[in-house]
């Protein structure tokens, strides 16, 4: 047996690091739409746990139609959450009865009974959790945003951004956390949290917070026109240091959607963000 090359061996170790989730970089074109191409990549930020994001970013072909498939999973407290749900939000939501008839409704249940599958896989996956902005981007035509937590979806149309995903902030949902029994703190020198733990007011797992914290997506549809150039979904590790124009601006000349993805985190690095970062362009043009 021959010896495995450096390549095999680093390789190996990622793999043993992260899981085996996608590349850390990569690309690919629509089939149906020649002029739509996507670009992903990801760094490890400067903690000392393993890397806890996830993503997709693919076209596939369902029932004679191409489905544009990307989402970004923020992990917290261990990376199993991001990672389930990378392996069955997106089939979760394909196998719902209404998903051409009615998406936006698909992809609440489905959301819903992800979020349930994976608080009854608890023991297994950990007590932790994971944000979600997840786009499906229909025969090229149809974008539904969908998200939990505070990674972001924006959309550049003639070179202005424009959000579509919601940050979910606890101090935004403080009276909703309340009538749950929760509490949103408020300490010095530190970010909202739910009840003193959690930055973000919804969620995929946290069981131990579940009663206090919703995992209800907000969902938006847009449509593809000649105006719109190209989507970002990226973790918050991007939005910590950068607006939502900021990041438009500084992809905008970047044909290359694996380019862009790849310089929008190193800006972010560059402006000393730590945490770890996603992040997916789409290009319509």
């Amino acid at each position: 047996m021959n010896a495995m090359t450096g390549r095999e061996i680093l390789h190996k170790m990622k793999v043993k690091a992260f899981g085996a989730c996608a590349p850390e970089t990569g690309k690919g074109k629509s089939k149906v739409s020649n002029h739509i191409s996507h670009g992903y990549h990801l760094v490890k930020g400067k903690s000392n746990h393993p890397m806890e994001d996830y993503l997709v970013s693919d076209f596939k072909k369902v029932n004679h139609n191409e489905l544009g498939l990307f989402a970004i999973f923020d992990g917290h407290l261990g990376h199993d959450v991001a990672k389930y749900l990378e392996n069955n939000l997106f089939d979760n939501i394909l196998k719902e009865h209404d998903f051409w008839t009615d998406t936006e409704s698909a992809i609440r249940r489905a959301y819903d009974k992800t979020d349930a599958e994976i608080l009854e896989k608890a023991f297994s996956l950990g007590k932790g959790g994971s944000t979600a902005v997840t786009a499906i981007l229909i025969n090229g035509q149809k974008l539904l945003v969908a998200n939990v937590g505070d990674s972001r979806a924006v959309l550049c149309k003639k070179g202005v951004a424009k959000q579509l995903s919601v940050d979910h902030e606890p101090s935004k949902e403080r009276n909703l956390i309340e009538s749950r029994g929760g509490f949103v703190s408020n300490i010095p020198g530190d970010v909202p949290r739910v009840d003193g733990q959690l930055a973000v007011a919804r969620a995929f797992g946290d069981k131990s917070l579940k009663i206090h914290l919703s995992s209800e997506p907000d969902v938006t549809e847009e449509a593809i026109d000649d105006d719109t150039e190209f989507l970002i979904l990226a973790s918050d590790g991007i939005w910590k240091v950068m607006s939502n124009q900021d990041a438009v601006d500084t992809i905008k000349d970047i044909k290359d959607a694996h380019l862009a993805a790849k310089h929008l985190i190193e800006t972010a690095v560059s402006k000393r963000s730590k945490d770890d970062i996603s992040c997916i362009v789409v290009r319509f043009q």
